[in-house]
């Protein structure tokens, strides 16, 4: 296996689980150390981060991006998991008008309160929820603050609709159709997902597995993994977005060895900063991330062994 670091935006596809598209980079790659930068469904393509390495310590500040999602919804039945994979539990008849329609997608723009599907990830007791759900136990779920800052319709002929929906982290757009069909009366599932951009990236951005394996024959040679790693972007990509902190070789020691440094002098307003991306010298080599602690120090969060 091999020290693999850096970050590669997957295009995933539908009818595997996040897991097993992980497992198969990671043999691809020979890589020791792999993670991925928020779940998928089974159900759902496109992007997917995967981390390397130490790319994989910084994935956590990157679940807090924005992310656009493209939904083909049925109305007229809702199932258990909020999608097509589900068991159906309730046919209705669809009466839908254009006007209607628009109202109630308008509702559901803005901040607001949802409750997470029971067939997801989240924990409860050290156990995902699916579990859970597939033994028939409901467990009751807080509602979490999530922000869709816009909804666009892009194709509906009664019993279908396509949405493309921007939304803030921790929401589920299975819970939003879900939401969507009951406040409707007629409920709804998705039928497809594909999340198309997450961040500032977008598909512009994303290879698929298939392109990754013409990379590479039966008897792995180091100009395969050459070309396999050249896929790969730095392990720095994902907090790219975050305020840079520009400090001398002497201060990056004292940062290292847990000292928090004065902030004054760096060049750069911190105030209502709590994280910011650690550079050193003036090639501006990124070592870690920041806390600004009180608006005056500066205190290591998490650091790179680069």
């Amino acid at each position: 296996m091999r020290d693999v670091h850096g970050v590669l935006f997957l295009d995933k596809v539908s009818g595997i689980s996040s897991a097993s598209v992980l497992r198969q980079v990671k043999i691809l790659f020979q890589a020791k150390k792999v993670g991925h930068a928020g779940t998928l469904d089974p159900l759902a393509t496109g992007m997917l981060p995967i981390c390397f390495g130490e790319a994989t310590k910084f994935s956590r500040y990157f679940l807090a991006a924005d992310k656009s999602y493209k939904v083909v919804a049925k109305f007229g039945e809702r199932t258990d998991t909020y999608d097509s994979y589900g068991r159906s539990i309730c046919i209705r008849p669809v009466k839908l008008n254009k006007e209607s329609l628009y109202q109630t997608l308008s509702f559901f723009i803005g901040k607001s309160y949802q409750v997470p599907p029971m067939f997801s990830a989240l924990k409860y007791c050290g156990r995902p929820l699916y579990q859970y759900a597939r033994h028939g136990i409901n467990i009751a779920r807080g509602s979490r603050l999530i922000n869709i800052y816009n909804i666009n319709l892009l194709q509906w002929d009664d019993m279908y609709i396509e949405l493309e929906v921007f939304c803030s982290k921790g929401t589920y757009i299975r819970s939003f159709v879900d939401d969507l069909g009951e406040y409707l009366g007629c409920g709804a599932h998705i039928v497809s997902l594909r999340r198309s951009s997450l961040g500032h990236f977008t598909s512009d951005f994303m290879i698929h597995v298939t392109v990754l394996k013409t990379y590479v024959d039966n008897d792995m040679s180091s100009s395969d993994f050459e070309k396999l790693d050249s896929l790969l972007y730095p392990v720095d990509v994902m907090v790219k977005h975050f305020p840079e902190v520009n400090v001398s070789v002497g201060v990056y020691r004292l940062l290292r060895c847990g000292q928090k440094i004065e902030i004054s002098g760096f060049g750069i307003n911190v105030t209502g900063i709590k994280l910011v991306r650690m550079t050193v010298g003036v090639n501006r080599k990124f070592f870690g991330m920041g806390n600004i602690v009180d608006n005056k120090y500066l205190l290591v969060d998490r650091l790179s062994i680069f």
